[in-house]
C-alpha cells in the first residue's frame, strides 16, 4: 500500500506541469486582453504599452509559463488583476461556498439516491421500481436552473422558510445557521446527481446480484436481507464510489448556473466572471486548483476500491 501510494504521488507531479502548461496557454489564446479592461478603451498606446511591460505581458509565453511556476512552486499563485488581490486569497472566498455546497449536496445524494437504488433493484420489474426510475429519469432531465427557481418561487417567496439568495460566512455572525441559506441550491443541485446515482447503484446491483456467489449464498439458506447488504450492495459499492469522487469535484467546479441562480459566491461563478474579464492569475490559479482536487479525488477512489474489496491490487 504505501508502495503504491508513493508511486501515485510521485506521478502526481508531471501530470500537474502538464496540465499547468495546457491551463496556462490556452487561457492566453482566449480573444482579449486584460489591459484593456484595466485601463479601458481610451487608455493611449503609450499606457497600454507601459502597464503591459510592468505586469509581464510582453514577454514570450513560454518566458511567461516558466516566471508564473516558479511563483506557483513557492506558494504564490500572482495577484488578482481585477480583485486587486493574491489570488489564493481570492480563491479561498469562492472555496468556502463551494465546499460547502458540494459537501450538503453530496450528504443529499447519499441519502436518496443510494436507497432509493438498493429498493428499486431489489424489487426489480414491481411498481416501485417503475415509479422510482421513471422519477429517476425526470429528475435527471430537469434542468437546476428551473429547478432552483422553483424551490426559490415555493420555499422562499411562497413559504417563507428558507432564504433565496445569497450566503454569509459561516466564520460570521450567525455561524453555522448560515448553512440554511445552501439548503434549497444544494437540493437543486443534487435532484439530478441523486438521480444518476439511484440508475447507477441499481444497474450495479443488478450486476452483481447474477454473480454465481450471491446465487450460492441464497443456496445455502442466508437470508435474502442479509445477501443483499453483506454481499450484492458492497461489491456494488466500486462503480457508486467512482462516481461518488468525481461528483463532488464536478459539484465544486460546475455549479455556477446554481451559483447564479442564488447569488452565491463560489468557484464557478468566479471562473466565469474572471473569464469574462480577463483575469489570468486567478483562472490559472483557479485550474491548477481544480486540477490537484480531481487527481486527489482519484487516488483516493483507488485506495477505496481496496479497502471495500481486498481482491482489488493496487500497482
Amino acid at each position: 500500500m504505501l508502495t503504491y501510494l508513493a508511486k501515485r504521488l510521485a506521478a502526481l507531479l508531471p501530470t500537474l506541469l502538464i496540465a499547468s502548461f495546457i491551463v496556462f496557454i490556452f487561457i492566453h489564446l482566449i480573444p482579449g486582453d486584460p489591459i484593456y479592461v484595466l485601463l479601458g478603451d481610451q487608455a493611449t498606446p503609450e499606457q497600454v504599452e507601459a502597464l503591459r511591460r510592468e505586469m509581464g505581458l510582453d514577454q514570450p509565453i513560454l518566458v511567461q509559463y516558466a516566471l508564473w511556476l516558479g511563483r506557483v512552486v513557492q506558494g504564490d499563485f500572482g495577484t488578482s488583476i481585477f480583485f486587486d488581490a493574491p489570488v489564493l486569497s481570492v480563491i479561498l472566498d469562492g472555496a468556502e461556498t463551494s465546499v460547502l455546497l458540494a459537501s450538503i449536496t453530496m450528504v443529499w445524494i447519499v441519502v436518496f439516491g443510494v436507497p432509493i437504488g438498493i429498493i428499486s433493484a431489489t424489487r426489480q420489474g414491481t411498481w416501485v421500481d417503475q415509479f422510482f426510475s421513471g422519477g429517476a429519469m425526470f429528475f435527471a432531465s430537469v434542468p437546476t436552473f428551473w429547478l432552483g427557481l422553483y424551490l426559490i418561487l415555493v420555499f422562499a417567496a411562497g413559504l417563507g422558510w428558507m432564504p433565496s439568495s445569497g450566503y454569509p460566512s459561516i466564520f460570521e455572525e450567525g455561524g453555522l445557521a448560515n448553512l440554511r441559506y445552501l439548503v434549497l441550491p444544494s437540493l437543486a443541485l443534487a435532484a439530478p446527481n441523486a438521480a444518476l446515482i439511484v440508475r447507477l447503484t441499481r444497474a450495479s446491483m443488478l450486476d452483481v446480484a447474477r454473480e454465481d456467489y450471491v446465487r450460492t449464498a441464497l443456496a445455502k439458506g442466508i437470508s435474502p436481507n442479509r445477501v443483499v447488504l453483506k454481499h450484492v450492495f458492497r461489491n456494488a459499492l466500486l462503480a457508486v464510489v467512482s462516481a461518488f469522487g468525481f461528483t463532488f469535484v464536478a459539484l465544486v467546479s460546475e455549479a455556477v448556473v446554481t451559483e447564479t441562480v442564488f447569488s452565491l459566491p463560489g468557484i464557478g461563478r468566479l471562473v466565469v466572471q474572471s473569464i469574462l474579464r480577463r483575469d489570468y492569475p486567478v483562472i490559472q490559479g483557479v485550474m491548477l486548483v481544480i486540477v490537484m482536487l480531481y487527481l486527489c479525488i482519484n487516488l483516493l477512489v483507488d485506495l477505496a476500491y481496496r479497502w471495500l474489496d481486498p481482491r482489488v491490487r493496487l500497482t
